[in-house]
């Protein structure tokens, strides 16, 4: 390795001032993918380029002295901004939000199948603040803000407006039946004298089908945002759940972290909040791997393919709509 260092040392000055060159290092080469046990001067390339493409004087040479050479392609490095503040592009694994919302996670940059329009993809309850569409809690066009609101986000971080939701139906709501509201009416009068310190409120069951949380953001220009997970990649397609499969996510809370899927076609109970709940049917169940904020975040296997966005959770558990879904009900593409 001394030699491979002082020839970097030597032809260190050279070697930059060649484009597409970003960078130079020691280490080992590798051939065909494999690391071998010989030293050499590792030049780092934005793209790699073929020879012939190449002026005489931008190829890298085979060996430097006696030393190897191995030019690596990683593309332009970038400062790895907070996923909390305001960025511009913004990437899924960031901060974001409905203007009335705390704060969630940028699943994905996804293709609406009829326009062909980039657009960010979440949960319904991150960029519609968990509407159903008849309770007037958003309505489409309104702010998306990034970062989100909990995380400093104003009016001037404004980066989408909402383009489309699937509304999320609970199991039980507040009765418009007037012979309901009369009996509840007159029981709460009855009530004030025999025990003032209670209330009834009469509620509907409804017969719910949930089967996804999620939400579309229009950007307000092209530009404001990138395709790349942070800390992860790009995505390269879509992978259908097996039990066992490892999962992993880029999130606004809990950054990368993964688990593996512990059941399939999950119908499951999810709070919305203060007594309000939502069933949903054909879930993907994983071992604990986020934490609030880090809902809309997409799941990918480990050859980085789309399989799930993630929702709801518990200590315990990860629950994750399957892609599939997502992408037919909202008629998108990755």
């Amino acid at each position: 390795m001394y030699l491979a260092r002082q020839a970097k040392k030597r032809y260190q000055k050279k070697i930059m001032s060649i484009d597409n060159v970003i960078g130079v290092g020691v280490g080992y080469k590798s051939i065909r993918g494999e690391v071998t046990d010989k030293p050499a001067v590792l030049v780092f390339v934005k793209k790699k380029i073929s020879k012939k493409e190449l002026p005489k004087r931008q190829i890298i040479p085979q060996i430097l002295d006696e030393t190897l050479t191995d030019v690596i392609e990683i593309g332009e490095i970038r400062l790895l901004n907070s996923r909390t503040e305001k960025t511009r592009p913004a990437r899924p694994g960031m901060s974001i939000g409905h203007y009335k919302v705390t704060a969630g996670t940028i699943g994905a940059v996804v293709r609406d199948e009829k326009t062909g329009d980039e657009l960010i993809l979440s949960n319904n309850h991150v960029l519609a603040n968990a509407t159903n569409g008849r309770d007037k809690k958003s309505f489409i066009g309104d702010d998306i803000l990034q970062p989100g609101s909990y995380d400093g986000g104003t009016p001037t971080d404004v980066i989408a407006h909402l383009e489309r939701f699937i509304p999320i139906e609970k199991d039980t709501e507040k009765t418009n039946c007037l012979i309901a509201q009369t009996v509840e009416k007159l029981a709460n009068w009855l009530l004030r004298f025999i025990r003032p310190n209670y209330n009834m409120i009469f509620t509907k069951t409804m017969p719910t089908y949930n089967l996804i949380d999620a939400a579309l953001a229009k950007p307000v220009k092209p530009e404001y945002i990138s395709p790349d997970i942070m800390g992860l990649g790009s995505v390269k397609g879509q992978a259908n759940p097996n039990l066992g499969m490892k999962l992993l996510k880029s999130g606004r809370t809990t950054g990368i972290t993964s688990s593996s899927v512990t059941a399939l076609d999950a119908v499951l109970k999810v709070l919305l909040g203060p007594d309000e709940e939502a069933t949903f049917y054909e879930q993907i169940m994983a071992g604990p791997m986020a934490r609030p904020g880090d809902s809309g975040s997409l799941v990918v296997d480990e050859n980085m393919n789309a399989v799930g966005l993630l929702f709801a959770g518990s200590d315990k558990a990860t629950i994750i709509n399957p892609i599939m879904n997502v992408l037919k009900l909202l008629k998108v593409t990755l």
